[in-house]
Parts: C-alpha cells; sequence; structure tokens
C-alpha cells in the first residue's frame, strides 16, 4: 500500500461503527439532504496522472462530477507545472473552484531503500518511476511558509494545509508545532484557513505515553490550526471521528472522505471498505465541516476508480 507520507520519504525528501445517529438537528438535515453540496478531490489521488496530463486529467475530474480541488505535492513544480494564478484559472474554467493545497511541514529524513524480505508479497500498486534528481525543489511551511501562504492568495484558496511532517519523537513534534502556530498566523493576516492532515501514526504513543495527535491539538491556538481529518487513517488507529469532534467542536473544517478495507491496510474506493461515512457526516455541524475531499492515494485505475467514490458518495449522502 503506497500512502504519500510513505512514498516522499522513500524518495528521500519531503518538502513539499455504527448507525447514523437517531436525532439530526435541521441543519445536519440539510447537509445530508443536499444533493448539490460541492463534492471536492485530493489530487494525490491522481498523481501520475496530473504529473503526466494536468489539464486533460482536470477535465475528466470536472466530467466525473467533481466541484472543488485540493491541490498535492507533484514532480512538475509549482501547481502542476502552472503557477498559482493560472493554476486558478485552470481550474476555474473547467468549473470548478481551487480550494485548498497540501504542502509538507518540513523535510523527513531519508530512509535507505531495502530490498523487501524474502516471501513478502508485491506491492499492491508500482509506484510511479521519476527521476527525483530533476525535480524542482518542494516547498516546504519550515523553510517556505510566507511563501506557500502568498501563492495561496493568488490562488484563491480557502485553506492551506499540511500534508504531513516528522512527529516520531517529541523534538519533531514539538519543532512542528511552532511551524504551525507561525504558519496559521501568517494565513489569518491573509485571510487563509490553516490546517492539519492526519495519517494514523499522530494516533500512536511517544514519550510520555501522549499522541503526536493529542499534543497538536492541545498546544497550538485552536483558531490558528485547524485540523483536516482523514476518515480513513483515523479508523485505521482505531479512533471513532465523531469521538474526536465532540473532543474539539468546530476545529475539523475539511475531512478527507477516504475508506480502507477491512485488512485496515488497503486504501479503496470510498463505499468499498469499512470506513462509516454516514455516522461522520450526522457530526458535521460538529465538527465545523466546510469542506470535504475524495481520496485514493495513488489510485491504480484512476479515473474509473474517482467515479466509482463519487457515485458511491452521492448515495450515501442521499
Amino acid at each position: 500500500m503506497t500512502t504519500r507520507r510513505n512514498f516522499l520519504r522513500d524518495a528521500g525528501a519531503l518538502t513539499l461503527s455504527g448507525l447514523v445517529l437517531p436525532t439530526l438537528t435541521k441543519a445536519d438535515n440539510f447537509f445530508l439532504a443536499a444533493p448539490k453540496y460541492p463534492i471536492g478531490i485530493q489530487l494525490f489521488t491522481l498523481f501520475k496522472a496530473m504529473n503526466e496530463d494536468p489539464k486533460g486529467t482536470l477535465e475528466k475530474v470536472a466530467a466525473a462530477g467533481y466541484n472543488e480541488i485540493e491541490s498535492a505535492f507533484n514532480t512538475r513544480g509549482g501547481y502542476y507545472g502552472y503557477s498559482a494564478k493560472d493554476f486558478r484559472k485552470l481550474v476555474s474554467d473547467l468549473g470548478m473552484t481551487w480550494r485548498a493545497h497540501h504542502a509538507g511541514g518540513a523535510p523527513f529524513r531519508p530512509r535507505p531503500a531495502t530490498a523487501p524480505p524474502a516471501g513478502a508479497a508485491a506491492p499492491a500498486a508500482p509506484r510511479p518511476a521519476m527521476d527525483f534528481s530533476k525535480m524542482p525543489p518542494m516547498l516546504n511551511l519550515r523553510d517556505n511558509y510566507q511563501q506557500l501562504i502568498d501563492e495561496a492568495g493568488e490562488g484563491g484558496l480557502s485553506y492551506l494545509v499540511c500534508s504531513s511532517t516528522p512527529v516520531g519523537t517529541i523534538d519533531d513534534i514539538n519543532k512542528s508545532i511552532e511551524v504551525f502556530q507561525k504558519t496559521g498566523e501568517a494565513a489569518k493576516k491573509a485571510g487563509i484557513g490553516f490546517a492539519y492532515h492526519n495519517h494514523a501514526t499522530e494516533f500512536d504513543p511517544v514519550e510520555g505515553g501522549k499522541t503526536p495527535y493529542e499534543l497538536i491539538l492541545s498546544q497550538t491556538d485552536k483558531e490558528l490550526v485547524k485540523m483536516e481529518l482523514d476518515l480513513a487513517w483515523a479508523t485505521k488507529a482505531g479512533k471513532d471521528p465523531v469521538a474526536l469532534f465532540k473532543e474539539q467542536p468546530g476545529r475539523f473544517p475539511l475531512w478527507h472522505i477516504k475508506d480502507i478495507k477491512d485488512d485496515n491496510k488497503t486504501i479503496t474506493e470510498v463505499g468499498n471498505g469499512v470506513v462509516d461515512f454516514k455516522k461522520a457526516f450526522s457530526a458535521a455541524k460538529t465538527a465545523g465541516l466546510k469542506y470535504f475531499f475524495v481520496e485514493q492515494d495513488m489510485a491504480p485505475q484512476g479515473i474509473e476508480s474517482i467515479t466509482t467514490s463519487i457515485t458511491n458518495l452521492k448515495k450515501i449522502l442521499a
């Protein structure tokens, strides 16, 4: 299984249970019933296609019915080879809104490549072959937060999101918290929201027994640092998204609508796994949800996969 965190770490750097709640509020009922509520997509889902043909791929995304875009790391530099202003126009001309962008928090320490153990199963999907030595530098929040905020402003974005950051030690976490605070402050001045996107590892205890997720939530300003909850990674970590929403109401304006199979490893199309999306959406008001993005990390079936996901998601929300 390929995740963005593992993919970038292997590359050597990152610079870049239950039923619907029985009683829903009027606002929640409207949210669930609204057939035209904007459905977004995180473009890491179409990583290879977006790097090969961004315009042609976005045309297919629009044709599949997606309304909003969240961009991510790419090999072309900038925003799939475009400036922020030009990428905004490209997306807008296709009838969609560029809503958010993912940037890395800080570079990961390189991890040496190792051969798979004897008898190990082959990866579920091969990674794209790329020459990273020829890639343009990837920006990260630690070193380039103001540039990223400025470009987010040029792109008309609502949110700049930290896609991933080192959280393996207390020192890593503390440094990341510093980055989040200063980025959140600068983003607020620019009229842009800032949020942090989780993987499953943020729920693993570190020194002292606390988890990175707990520390980030408790040691950052809730008005400056919001969360983009990835429903699949939270589910993999054994967390109930609704419980997380209740612990920090209003702090989850962004979600990743991602599904995972019952092996707790394989990311799959929305509706083909075990994530309880209806339960999560029933608590949308508590969460403070504003936008959500379908994601299937580097979906092996590309457009076919995102078409399945949006078809299933519309049924879930109906």
